[in-house]
């Protein structure tokens, strides 16, 4: 194995498997990636013994409403197949939505995914952002919110749950923010793409407010509870009859190729592979909580996760974020470390829940790394 020592400016996504192999000599094939927040089930089993059935349908275009795919997806999140966009994966619509905004001024809830503020800039218009505290646990604080918008904001950005802070807001406190926002002529964008992981995901999911909200607009995809981000599928939610006319008049043709059209209509409905998938998150969620809980004495921290991933922090100066990852992806298994996300620095890491004794692995090798 190569002794490269990591670099602080090599924060690794969980798609960088090709670079820490160049970097560590490590077989991308062979490390485990607790970075990335995939379903560590893998891909639907109904999906993967039926698509191959469907390779002569390449022949054809997909349908350019994907009418059957959109009730599908209507089904599954309980909404009016109307009321779905379908996409290139959740950062087309974050971008087509972002662009026909055109925000002058956005508010994002951070720390938070980088891609927002990014698509803000792109747009022309500029970005601020709303601490989630570390001596609130990072959940938001609904009064300092209200505190801070104003009219001078055109959008606010919520990832919910959030990433890399696992922590959410229940669709009661959203109902406060919508309120508010409408009285300010804020429009409100909210990323779900962690909702399915959530365990009382009933008191979160806030599809049933696009109903009622026409300044709502939700995203969510398939990357990370279906495991499947090379299918590039993303679905948007919302109410608003006008901006869903001007996505279609402003989005691509057939942006959906035909497999991913088909794959969409298998995977959302495979029972059980949903139920199981949400069965083991729950199941290793408390597991693995209880293991962190006894590393606090070894100065250890983490905040109470509602989503498939968790954020610790090490509470010691004699070890950093750098220093752990480096011993991990030594042992083939790769975190993520959360020093490039605002407000965090280079004591707090992140991973996310895999299969049993992968858990455990990574458990052994943070109180070893913590022991030495």
């Amino acid at each position: 194995m190569k002794e490269n020592k990591l670099k602080h400016k090599d924060h690794f996504h969980g798609s960088d498997l090709e670079k820490i192999e160049l970097l560590y000599g490590v077989k991308k094939e062979n490390i485990v990636s607790f970075s990335a927040n995939v379903n560590p089930l893998g891909i639907s089993p109904k999906l993967k013994a039926t698509l191959s059935d469907h390779l002569d349908d390449l022949a054809h275009y997909p349908d350019r409403e994907y009418k059957r795919l959109r009730e599908t997806i209507g089904d599954y999140c309980s909404s009016p197949a109307d009321n779905i966009i379908v996409g290139n994966g959740s950062t087309e619509l974050i971008s087509i939505l972002i662009e026909l905004k055109k925000p002058k001024k956005a508010m994002i809830l951070g720390p938070s995914y980088s891609e927002y503020e990014r698509e803000v800039s792109l747009a022309g218009g500029a970005s601020l952002y709303f601490p989630l505290k570390e001596s609130d646990n990072f959940e938001l604080n609904i009064e300092k919110l209200e505190k801070h918008l104003n009219e001078d904001i055109d959008l606010l950005i919520i990832c919910n749950p959030n990433n890399p802070t696992s922590t959410c807001i229940k669709r009661r406190d959203m109902r406060t923010i919508l309120d508010l926002c409408k009285i300010l002529g804020i429009f409100v964008m909210v990323d779900e793409t962690y909702i399915e992981f959530v365990e009382n995901m009933d008191e979160v999911d806030d599809v049933p407010l696009t109903q009622y909200y026409n300044n709502l607009f939700i995203i969510r995809g398939i990357s990370k509870f279906f495991a499947a981000p090379g299918l590039r599928l993303g679905y948007a939610i919302t109410g608003n009859e006008d901006l869903i006319r001007q996505i279609y008049t402003r989005k691509n043709p057939w942006a959906i190729n035909t497999l991913a059209e088909i794959a969409g209509n298998i995977m959302f409905t495979d029972h059980d592979y949903i139920s199981q998938t949400k069965e083991l998150i729950v199941t290793e969620k408390k597991r693995i909580c209880t293991k962190l809980d006894a590393l606090s004495s070894l100065g250890l921290k983490y905040f109470s996760p509602s989503a498939n991933f968790v954020l610790c922090k090490l509470e010691r100066s004699d070890i950093t974020a750098d220093n752990l990852f480096d011993n991990c992806i030594r042992q083939e298994m790769m975190i993520r470390n959360c020093s490039t996300f605002p407000f965090l620095d280079n004591r707090f890491f992140r991973f996310c829940f895999m299969k049993p004794e992968q858990n455990d692995r990574l458990i052994e090798c943070i109180a070893d790394s913590l022991r030495s």
